[in-house]
């Protein structure tokens, strides 16, 4: 769809599949950066004041994507030990449940062991 937007006083058609209500907003910011720039700098034109604003967006939205590339890593890093932790956390629970019937077992033999203790030698009965 085309969508006319309007820039430091200038009026652009663009093609887009953006709505134009978001595209106003971006002409309207635009515009908004380049006005300052020019109110900082008045011996600035027009073409210098849109250059060095758009120097200035393409270093933010640089910025922008190696923070975002920085989270993701460390989103990464996260999920990793994250799931390192459950590996180990799996592993310590299945110990946890091998050690827990060998305890029971050596329960079982150590309560086996009374028992013969308790009961009296056949052969000692008979003397």
């Amino acid at each position: 769809m085309k969508v006319r937007v309007i820039i430091c006083g200038k009026s652009y058609t663009l093609n887009t599949d953006e709505s134009p209500s978001y595209l106003t907003t971006l002409a309207e910011a635009l515009t908004e950066r380049i006005n300052a720039f020019m109110d900082e700098n008045d011996s600035a034109s027009l073409t210098s004041a849109a250059v060095m604003v758009g120097l200035s967006l393409l270093d933010e939205s640089n910025k922008s994507t190696c923070d975002v590339d920085n989270f993701r890593a460390q989103i990464k890093g996260y999920v990793e030990e994250a799931a390192n932790a459950r590996i180990e956390a799996d592993q310590l629970k299945r110990e946890i449940a091998l050690l827990r019937q060998e305890n029971e077992d050596l329960k079982n033999d150590l309560e086996l062991l009374k028992l013969r203790n308790d009961v009296p030698d056949a052969e000692t009965e008979n003397e």
